[in-house]
């Protein structure tokens, strides 16, 4: 098994054991998003989407919402943290320092973007929440709060990944009829 193959087992395992019952098939979706969205996508930025989130299932160092007042602001926290997991994953392993940087950036900017490998991870982290998480959220939160975080998702991304997102149809008719009305409506006049 080479040690990049390791190194994915390793993330794999550790995000198998978050309290999240969608996390890790979230880890892999965002991974296969991003090379929907770049087939040619270096290892450093699929070993960043396959990890975005791990912090997650570290519950001993998961950042958690109710402490932040700001979303944006526990996001920012959520991803330094997993950038930092991930960096003390990566660190083991005999790897180029600058992989591991790269990781780490990438993991840093993948709720916000900031350059084109940071954008398509934030693209590809959405449309996997959208693809796969947001059956899940809707079950265990309120309307509201569920509206919240489509809106949120919805806006943070590019024209391309909004075209994507809206071709998407959920079984559920309440959530598919709360999905058509904050993505179709309440997103074009917010």
């Amino acid at each position: 098994m080479s040690m990049f193959k390791k190194i994915e087992s390793e993330i794999e395992i550790i995000i198998s054991k978050s309290e999240v019952p969608e996390d890790p098939i979230h880890s892999k979706n965002t991974k296969r998003w991003v090379l929907k969205l770049k087939p040619e996508a270096d290892i450093a930025l699929q070993l960043a989407a396959l990890g975005h989130d791990i912090e997650r299932s570290v519950t001993v160092k998961k950042i958690k919402r109710e402490n932040y007042t700001d979303y944006n602001e526990f996001k920012k926290a959520h991803s330094q943290n997993s950038a930092k997991v991930m960096n003390e994953i990566l660190s083991r392993y005999n790897i180029n320092p600058t992989i591991i940087d790269k990781v780490t950036n990438l993991v840093i900017c993948h709720e916000f973007g900031g350059n084109p490998e940071a954008n398509i991870l934030k693209d590809a982290d959405s449309i996997s929440y959208f693809d796969v998480n947001l059956p899940f959220y809707f079950h265990r939160n309120s309307e509201k709060e569920t509206t919240f975080r489509i809106l949120w998702g919805y806006k943070r991304l590019s024209r391309h990944g909004k075209c994507i997102v809206r071709n998407f149809r959920y079984d559920n008719v309440e959530l598919q009829s709360l999905f058509q009305r904050v993505v179709l409506v309440k997103s074009n006049v917010a």
